[in-house]
């Protein structure tokens, strides 16, 4: 039914969690700020840090620019980058799929550098034909991305393109351009927040993401 999936990567691919979040703890502290609900730092993972930055925190303009700029220090310089793990399941999934003849793309709102780091150092960047990254300038939001990686790839029909994700911005980006998608709930986003965002699918497990496709 899908010769093409798209992949989110945060949540999905990887359990980048704590990375993130310890990052986003390390910002907020610079900034003498406090976290509150240790549920927002989850919320983090998924979305472009600098929504999450402003709804969660109510950061705008130059702070935001702060926070990421304490975000990236930890993150990148660090170690908040290997601070991360591949799903069980996946490696076998993405290899399933390759094998099957699928065209695999990254679709995510993480930076250029970190996904490659992400993709270098656990090996994953083999399984994959493109990679579609947020770029802070003209690609910041999931749509932006999805609807680039499109346009590099040459597909002007969608109805063979599936999204997988773990958070309603992938839900909502897919559905933007038309496209099915499956929600990934092993990842951080809840399963009525996946449904509410309308996924044409739900997996519990990456051996579910096969069986869909």
């Amino acid at each position: 039914m899908y010769d093409t999936v798209l992949f989110d990567l945060d949540g999905t691919l990887t359990d980048s969690g704590p990375g993130i979040m310890n990052a986003v703890r390390h910002s907020l502290d610079r900034m003498d700020l406090e976290v509150g609900d240790e549920d927002n730092l989850r919320k983090f993972v998924g979305p472009p840090l600098e929504e999450s930055y402003q709804v969660l925190y109510g950061l705008s303009g130059g702070q935001v620019d702060r926070a990421l700029g304490y975000y990236r220090e930890y993150y990148h310089s660090m170690g908040g980058v290997y601070e991360n793990a591949v799903y069980p399941g996946i490696r076998e999934l993405l290899a399933k799929l390759r094998a099957a003849g699928k065209r695999l793309i990254i679709s995510t709102s993480k930076g250029e550098t970190g996904t490659n780091k992400v993709l270098e150092h656990f090996a994953l960047r083999q399984y994959f034909d493109f990679v579609a990254t947020a770029n802070h300038e003209d690609r910041n939001t999931k749509t932006e991305v999805i609807r680039y990686a499109l346009k590099e790839c040459g597909i002007t029909d969608v109805s063979g393109c599936v999204m997988v994700g773990d958070r309603e911005n992938d839900i909502t980006a897919a559905r933007n351009v038309g496209m099915d998608s499956i929600g990934a709930l092993y990842g951080y986003g809840s399963l009525r927040e996946l449904q509410n965002a309308g996924a044409t699918y739900i997996a519990e497990t990456p051996a579910d993401i096969a069986k869909y496709l």
